[in-house]
């Protein structure tokens, strides 16, 4: 049986960390093994003392903040599935959507496939300048990335992407930060894999809510696009 290990990178997400471990744990992967890690990335906002009462799961601790890319390192070298996913701590992705990710895998079409979200049909959000500058943000690192790497992606920013174990391993990700998932992609697509497009739900959360990553982040992934193509 093939084994699917999540890896949950998780900081001060007290509200909805005990829900999301329950949505991954009523899917049903037919024929498949779930493994489920969840990375504390330093929580204090009492995170910690949740994750130890959920059984079913394994767990680490990371002492000090080290940021999403330093937490998706230590899940996926802890590692013990055939192919990996991560699964933000948040509820803005659903679990659901697991098997339409590993399909292309299973099928032997591709070792690695890209999230691309559905846009909600009625987003409040796009009344704000935030929303705006995001899709701005978002688009930019699409066109760079899919021009640099000869690459024809709708978007890379979706939290799901699903890879073989053994391809993850031979992969070296420098960046502890948001541009982890970046940095993999782009050395994967350097060395001449396909990658496959599947269309995943998205229920997006607001700053209030808890969301970390800011327009910041976006020129941090743009320059890791860029650098990984022509100095990494």
């Amino acid at each position: 049986m093939l084994k699917l290990s999540i890896i949950i990178p998780a900081y001060n997400e007290k509200n909805t960390i005990e829900e999301i471990i329950r949505r991954i744990k009523a899917v049903n992967l037919v024929g498949v093994e779930k493994e489920i890690i969840v990375v504390d990335d330093g929580s204090n906002d009492g995170t910690r003392d949740i994750i130890k009462k959920i059984s079913g799961i394994r767990y680490i601790f990371h002492e000090k903040n080290l940021g999403k890319g330093g937490a998706m390192k230590t899940g996926f070298k802890a590692a013990t599935g055939d192919l990996l996913i991560p699964q933000d701590a948040d509820l803005e992705y659903d679990p659901n959507d697991y098997s339409v990710m590993i399909a292309p895998i299973l099928r032997g079409e591709a070792e690695v496939t890209n999230g691309v979200r559905i846009q909600p049909p009625n987003d409040s959000r796009r009344t704000t300048l935030s929303y705006w500058l995001h899709w701005f943000g978002n688009s930019a690192i699409t066109w760079a990335t899919n021009w640099l790497y000869w690459n024809n992606a709708e978007e890379y920013e979706g939290c799901y992407k699903a890879i073989t174990k053994k391809l993850a391993d031979s992969v070296e990700v420098e960046t502890n930060n948001f541009d982890y998932d970046n940095e993999l992609i782009c050395k994967i697509l350097k060395r001449g894999y396909k990658i496959v497009d599947v269309p995943i739900r998205y229920y997006p959360r607001d700053y209030e809510q808890g969301k970390k990553i800011s327009w910041k982040h976006g020129f941090l992934i743009l320059w890791t696009v860029i650098k990984t193509r022509f100095v990494d």
